[in-house]
């Protein structure tokens, strides 16, 4: 009965641990990264993050007027109103680069997210 119990133990034990290393894979480490947009612009324009993290991107839309965060790379589209700000979830990017822009306006820059 003892191997038997031990056995047992050990699978639960190593479910846990893998159903917790699961869990925290995709959950955002470290502070969020904050990206502005106001007089036409992102800023800043280049971040950049490290390779195998999950991300969390905040977008302050700091001008007077609707803009879209896009992204065909990180599969991301939020518009986002004036004054207000959204909040994008990323999982662990691979090394890259990543391109944003804004979706309303063809003359804004791009700006870009860069994993290494």
């Amino acid at each position: 009965m003892n191997i038997r119990r031990a056995f047992i133990v050990y699978l639960v034990l190593l479910v846990i641990s893998y159903v917790s290393m699961a869990v925290g894979a995709d959950a955002p480490i470290g502070k969020p990264v904050e990206i502005r947009f106001d007089q036409h612009r992102f800023t800043p324009s280049k971040v950049e993050v490290p390779v195998g993290v999950p991300l969390t991107i905040r977008v302050v839309n700091a001008s007077r007027e609707r803009i879209e965060f896009e992204s065909f790379k990180l599969n991301r589209e939020k518009v986002v109103e004036p004054g207000a700000s959204i909040v994008v979830q990323l999982p662990a990017l691979r090394a890259g680069s990543y391109d944003f822009y804004d979706d309303f306006h063809d003359d804004v820059p791009e700006g870009t997210i860069v994993a290494r």
